[in-house]
């Protein structure tokens, strides 16, 4: 954003790069065999990124575009987690089926000119990293 942007150009350009980034996230983990079970699972508690299943994982992915690999797990705060933790809840009483699968937290980093950096298991239920 320069000086002379109004915010909200910068939000909107934030939001169009996170959509990207998930776009993009959601492709690599097609790549490796997941399928995309939801994208942008909102509920009034939170919101999950990607929900993705593979055999019997379910993933609920957190997106993140940064600059760095590291930046990108670093600006998942403990009330985001919190708030992941709370959707992916959500998602499980809406399908509960679901439940029976082995669940995970993953984190996907999008960094310009790098492949997509997949953090396998990055938190807990419980949100601790």
């Amino acid at each position: 954003m320069t000086m002379r942007d109004p915010p909200a150009a910068g939000r909107v350009r934030a939001e169009r790069r996170g959509r990207s980034a998930e776009t993009l996230a959601a492709a690599f983990l097609r790549a490796k065999g997941y399928r995309i079970l939801a994208r942008r699972f909102r509920v009034p508690v939170g919101e999950v990124d990607l929900v993705a299943k593979r055999g019997r994982t379910l993933a609920f992915v957190e997106v993140k575009a940064r600059r760095t690999g590291d930046a990108g797990l670093e600006a998942i705060s403990p009330q985001g987690r919190a708030r992941i933790a709370r959707a992916a809840e959500a998602y499980l009483a809406r399908y509960p089926a679901a439940a029976a699968l082995t669940l995970r937290f993953d984190v996907i980093v999008v960094a310009p000119w790098r492949l997509p950096r997949h953090l396998v298991g990055a938190f807990g239920a419980g949100g601790a990293l």
